[in-house]
């Protein structure tokens, strides 16, 4: 992609760091790295539900693990290398053009996230962030959390080299954020809340590729800085590759051998692909409609 040299304000380099303030959040903590991994964002919000209710009612409760001070004052040694930083800052600023002039064209304003950068571990909204959950948007402090090393992860582990892959993860994390401003979480929650599992693995599947749509929405409309399209011959083609590798069908058949549907909750490499695809040809999130 040709996205230039302007990167965002909106970042905030944690890697190199030691430790991580914060009080209470460690037994959501532990929590997180599964909810995440088995329900996805809105499974993230239900919890985070359950925990500011929790709190709020005496100050504590049992997913705070009873901390009230500050964590360990964390070191300010970055080893983020100025190519990951570009990458993440570029395409970063780009998100915020495209989604800045689409809300508008509706009367609508855009609020940024802030994409953290972290490595090994850190603390989110949400609890701890740690390398092992792979990116993911908090919904609480609406900022999206990325170890850098997920792009060795996606070259090597998902055989998805090239620079596209790397903004697809970004835009998709970014599509959630879009998601929150809109409601559509809070509604996903709430559905879900009262669904049995397998209709409540359908409606995160919906919301997995809405954000998927909404990544091929951002790309369809990303500009280089001479006003041409920001993307360049193979890219589609890399992105294709990088749904592929991350279908839950994929994943699925590589950990266990076999395919279980009724526990998708990110959707299968298929319908993800389908998804980045309609985004890219429609460049309208209007056309992301999923469940």
């Amino acid at each position: 992609m040709r996205l230039g040299d302007e990167g965002s304000g909106n970042f905030e380099d944690r890697t190199g760091q030691s430790g991580f303030g914060g009080g209470g959040g460690n037994m959501l903590g532990c929590l997180l790295p599964f909810v995440l991994s088995r329900f996805g964002i809105v499974g993230v919000l239900v919890l985070l539900l359950g925990y500011c209710a929790l709190t709020s009612l005496g100050g504590g409760g049992i997913l705070s693990g009873g901390s009230s001070g500050a964590g360990p004052a964390a070191s300010s040694v970055s080893n983020l290398s100025p190519e990951d930083k570009k990458t993440l800052t570029t395409v970063l600023a780009s998100t915020e053009k495209v989604w800045g002039d689409i809300l508008a064209k509706n009367g609508k304003q855009y609020t940024p996230t802030t994409l953290i950068a972290y490595s090994n571990a850190n603390q989110s909204g949400c609890g701890a962030a740690q390398a092992a959950m792979g990116p993911f948007y908090c919904p609480t402090d609406k900022d999206i959390y990325i170890d850098p090393a997920f792009f060795t992860e996606l070259r090597s582990r998902f055989n998805a080299p090239g620079d596209f892959p790397q903004a697809y993860v970004i835009a998709h994390e970014v599509g959630h954020h879009i998601q929150d401003l809109e409601g559509r979480l809070d509604q996903a929650s709430s559905a879900q809340a009262q669904a049995s599992r397998a209709d409540g693995n359908a409606i995160q599947v919906g919301i997995e590729l809405q954000a998927d749509c909404y990544a091929g929405v951002w790309a369809a409309n990303a500009k280089a800085p001479d006003g041409t399209p920001a993307l360049e011959p193979g890219d589609v083609e890399e992105g294709m590759k990088a749904a592929e590798a991350i279908g839950d069908d994929t994943l699925q058949q590589e950990a266990r051998g076999r395919v279980s549907p009724e526990s998708f909750t990110h959707g299968s490499a298929a319908q993800r692909m389908a998804a980045l695809r309609t985004g890219l040809q429609s460049g309208n999130p209007a056309a992301c409609k999923f469940n």
